[in-house]
Order: structure tokens, then sequence, then C-alpha cells
């Protein structure tokens, strides 16, 4: 009987992710950066004004747009894409914002790998 702890070689292709991690790791490094950021970015961009204009639309009443007070998501959705055409830093930081969350997350989780586990 071996008394040493189980590896990753030990517990078969499923418990390590099986095929779509080995294909995934062979991709090309900017192929999977993209694969990470681009839908993050497409979910910036599109899903959370959408989201905004949701919670908006509740705690402070209906968007108004010039003279349309009643503007629905997709008039605050076209502000938004003129907003990011215009070069503004805060729409732009709203667009970014799902893609910098899951960099962080990903680095704090390449700094906590790098501790040293305490026994």
């Amino acid at each position: 009987m071996s008394t040493t702890p189980p590896t990753d070689e030990d517990a078969g292709p499923r418990a390590r992710g099986g095929r779509w991690r080995e294909a995934y790791e062979e991709l090309p490094w900017p192929r999977r950066e993209l694969i990470i950021f681009g839908p993050a970015l497409l979910f910036g961009v599109f899903l959370v004004p959408l989201i905004i204009w949701a919670a908006g639309n509740r705690v402070l009443g209906p968007y108004t747009q010039a003279q349309n007070l009643h503007a629905g998501p997709l008039a605050l959705l076209g502000d938004f894409l003129t907003g990011l055409a215009h070069g503004s830093a805060v729409f732009w930081a709203v667009a970014l914002g799902p893609a910098a969350v899951i960099a962080l997350l990903r680095l704090f989780v390449r700094l906590l790998r790098l501790v040293p586990p305490r026994y």
C-alpha cells in the first residue's frame, strides 16, 4: 500500500478537466486570452449598460433622453455606445469593468498559488 498522496496524474483525465482542458492549454497564448476576455468585454459593452438601466429604472425612475421622457434600454445603450465612441473614460471604465474583475481574480489566484501552504 502506498502512503504518498495522489497526484493529478493519478486522478485520470476526467478529474483534471479532460480533453477540454488539454485542448485549451494547447491553444496559443493570445487565443486563450481572447477566449477569456472577449466575452467579458462583450458583456461589459452590451449587457452591463442594460443592467444599469434596469437598476436605475427601478430605483431612480424612467430614463429620459432629450424630448423623450420614457426612453427605453436601447436608448441608453445607444447613448452608451456613443460615449464609448467619443472616448469618455467613464464609459470605458464601465465597459472594461468585467474584464478588469477577471484580471484581478486571476492575479489573486496566481498570488495564492505562490504562497506556500501552512501545516
